[in-house]
């Protein structure tokens, strides 16, 4: 049959024709459902029509898909799963004509239920097959992508500047960049139908070999000339246009267009890769521990050190300290995200020892239940730890938060901590076990691929998602090396696919950095995951130590000395502060708590913060570290404030983890319940906890419009602070009392006499409680209520 005209039109109505199956089946089991209990309906004639049409078109096209698979020369995995359940499809398609026919016409009712099994198995299957047809046709992630959990690889922002290059010849370092740009465009529009793994007319773009030869209708670009290439006419052609490429899926933006055209009017430059040096920058993998720079009067912390050798070099000056009362609120919500009473700061400002403010932290944090339920939240987003959820659902997701909890209370040292996230007990396996609740959803995040990227991005401060699907684009991780590291997380050697399509090469078994040690590619999963903690947490493993203290610096101090702090091959504002404290913290065995207090002590953790009027310039190419970033109260912090001073937002009906250790003499009891221990909801939602179906390391601190509008017309703000103003008016009979109260609890200081008259003017000497209502949302909103400074 093969090359027949005719065999070949009827595959390409495959498309069509599979439609029909699909909507007949689907809504005759629908009908059917009707019918529960009383067979012989009077929909049943029509019922009967739609399943034996139904049925029939299955098969018509099966036929159909066979005679496409075998004329267009597709294959890979897609096809094989698509195929396999059209075919299931087809035969249970022939059951259902067969138990019709013996319950209709030979009346044999005993078969009823055998038919309607089969009919609803038809259905899903005849469902399952078009899900794969369409994820062909439109691409594997056409559906999941649309999920709240996905991780939208695809999905991209460009921030192409073709004015950033200049009008001269390119150097070297700006080749790298264009070209690096380049390709990521040609992966996110051209690699679907022009790779290693779909060629269509005879082009590939995957590689420069193949970009500069050409397809089948000659070369495709000429260097130095964008006018004259041919790939500059196809994608500036109209979308309807029968030449236009992409012909499928979007249309390539005006931008990407100046961008390929720029780079070809450059003489298209193109390093070779085996003779290339790495255009990316590449951080060291050994630690390294610089001499400290010589000591100064007033600067006794050695972060101090580190930071005056920036500061002189870019000729920046030192800040006093801030007083008493913003270090305490500072220190309290970092250490155990509460806010100090008046009392603690009456204390503390009335204590005459010289190094209270290293006393006073040294207490919080022996403060083990608030130090652990504070940090809880911090752990929580990275791990993907939380209380509800799809996979909780399923019971394909496992709970980690009483390890979490126990080892945050107590200490435990980090690379312990990390042993046993990577090589699990039954209290610990959340975080590798956990994320199979999201199944298989492609090549690229299978399970194993799933935790590969994890362990990559949390542990190691890597990126490994574009290598997942075929060779980054964005570092020098290929896609060999990253099944290599999912395959220690496999029970069976995985089989490489590229951009969805198997290569026919199984993995091996691998580290991404082969020289902390060797996987033993034969054993079995526990032992491959017991080599790997062992392997991962060894002091010769820097790049795993700068990892967490440079997440420790950013929650402390606003933003990291990497940014973003997953890609920790960036540059850091100071590579030295970075190396001298992941090595310190090695030498201090590995105490997160010690880590803390070092920054906690240092003079510039002490000096006023530094506001920003964009989120976007702390992650700028050219950021100049000036002091702590002025920053929002996370979701938690804010709920557990408002609790302390106003009224509980959430009580201990909440609570979804109660530890005995957190109020041991209240136990189930206590006043109010901390909100990193109660589950996601509307307001924390909005107040920007994250769902935590995946990784997350960063929390926005800009305020957002779903903020606003929770804090403004929020039910459940609105909700506590009207019961608050019932209890406080209780209390308090009288206007100047409240004021004063309101502003020592919630702000640590009196009202001036401004605030004080304009607060009056709107109470009254004995307000009601819609006025008391009204004056707390009104503190709660001040910034000096939300912010920590």
């Amino acid at each position: 049959m093969e090359g027949f005209w005719l065999w070949q039109l009827m595959g390409r109505l495959h498309p069509m024709v599979v439609h029909f199956p699909i909507a007949l089946l689907i809504f005759g089991a629908f009908l059917e459902l009707a019918t529960i209990g009383k067979f012989h309906s009077k929909l049943r004639p029509g019922i009967n029509l739609l399943v034996l049409a139904g049925a029939v078109s299955v098969l018509i096209s099966a036929a159909f898909g066979f005679l496409l698979a075998a004329h267009e020369g597709v294959e890979g995995e897609l096809l094989d799963l698509h195929r396999i359940s059209g075919i299931t499809a087809a035969v249970l398609s022939l059951a259902v004509l067969f138990l019709l026919n013996q319950v209709w016409k030979k009346n044999q009712t005993k078969s009823i239920k055998a038919y309607r099994a089969a009919l609803f198995l038809t259905a899903i299957g005849v469902g399952v097959s078009g899900h794969f047809g369409a994820s062909m046709t439109h691409g594997e992630n056409f559906l999941s992508e649309t999920f709240p959990w996905s991780d939208n690889l695809g999905k991209t922002e460009n921030n192409f500047n073709l004015a950033s290059y200049g009008s001269a010849e390119l150097n070297p370092e700006q080749e790298m960049q264009l070209i690096g740009e380049v390709r990521t465009v040609l992966a996110h529009n051209c690699y679907k139908c022009h790779s290693g793994a779909k060629i269509e007319g005879e082009l590939r773009l995957d590689e420069k070999e193949f970009v500069f030869k050409g397809g089948e209708s000659g070369a495709i670009l000429v260097p130095g000339n964008p006018d004259a290439s041919e790939i500059i006419r196809r994608i500036s052609l109209p979308k309807n246009h029968k030449d236009v490429m992409p012909s499928k899926g979007k249309h390539l933006s005006q931008e990407e267009i100046d961008l390929i055209g720029f780079w070809i009017a450059k003489g298209a430059p193109w390093p070779d890769g085996a003779a290339q040096k790495s255009v990316y920058r590449v951080a060291e993998l050994a630690p390294r521990k610089p001499a400290l720079p010589q000591s100064i009067p007033g600067l006794e912390n050695p972060v101090d050190l580190w930071v005056n050798s920036y500061f002189e070099e870019n000729g920046i000056s030192w800040q006093p300290v801030v007083d008493d009362r913003t270090f305490l609120r500072r220190i309290y919500l970092d250490v155990v995200g509460l806010i100090p009473s008046p009392e603690d700061l009456e204390a503390f400002a009335n204590d005459p020892d010289p190094d209270k403010r290293a006393i006073w932290l040294r207490r919080l944090l022996d403060r083990n239940a608030d130090y652990a339920t504070h940090w809880l939240t911090f752990w929580n987003d990275a791990l993907r730890n939380d209380y509800t959820g799809t996979g909780y659902i399923t019971n394909g997701r496992y709970n980690i938060t009483d390890w979490l909890y126990k080892s945050l209370q107590s200490n435990k040292p980090y690379d312990a901590f990390v042993k046993e996230l990577l090589n699990p007990n039954d209290a610990s396996k959340g975080f590798i076990e956990g994320i199979r609740w999201r199944g298989t959803v492609n090549a690229s995040q299978r399970t194993e691929m799933q935790a590969a990227q994890n362990v990559g991005q949390v542990i190691l401060g890597l990126n490994l998602k574009c290598a997942s699907c075929h060779d980054s684009f964005i570092s020098d991780w290929k896609l060999e090396q990253a099944y290599a590291f999912a395959n220690i997380f496999a029970d069976t050697t995985l089989e490489v696919s590229r951009c969805e399509k198997p290569i026919g090469k199984l993995a091996s078994t691998k580290i991404l950095w082969e020289e902390l040690g060797a996987i033993d590619s034969t054993a079995a999963r526990t032992e491959k995951l017991r080599q790997l903690s062992e392997y991962l947490v060894q002091p010769a493993n820097g790049r795993m130590y700068r990892t967490v203290v440079n997440r420790v610096w950013k929650q402390m101090m606003g933003r990291g000395i990497v940014e973003p702090v997953d890609e920790m091959d960036n540059e850091p504002w100071s590579q030295d502060l970075l190396d001298w404290l992941a090595v310190d913290f090695v030498e201090k065995g590995y105490d997160l708590k010690e880590l803390i207090f070092l920054i906690g002590t240092s003079k510039i953790y002490q000096s006023p913060a530094v506001g920003y009027k964009s989120q976007d310039l702390l992650l700028a190419d050219d950021f100049v570290f000036e002091g702590m970033v002025r920053r929002r109260m996370t979701a938690e912090q804010f709920s557990d404030a408002v609790s302390q001073v106003f009224n509980p937002v959430f009580e201990g009906k909440d609570l979804k983890y109660n530890p005995n250790q957190l109020i041991p003499e209240q136990k189930n009891r206590i006043p109010y319940a901390r909100a990193s221990l109660v589950a996601n909801n509307a307001f924390l939602t909005a107040l920007g906890r994250p769902n935590r179906e995946i990784v997350s390391t960063s929390r926005d601190s800009q305020a957002s419009l779903l903020q606003a509008l929770e804090l403004t017309n929020g039910e459940k703000l609105n909700s506590v602070l009207q019961k608050a103003a019932e209890k406080w008016k209780e209390n308090y009979r009288e206007g100047p009392a409240i004021i004063a109260e309101v502003y020592s609890k919630a702000l640590l200081r009196k009202p001036s006499k401004k605030e004080s008259e304009i607060a009056l003017a709107a109470l009254g000497k004995d307000p009601d409680t819609a006025q008391l209502q009204d004056f707390f949302w009104a503190v709660v909103l001040l910034p000096e209520f939300q912010f920590v400074y």
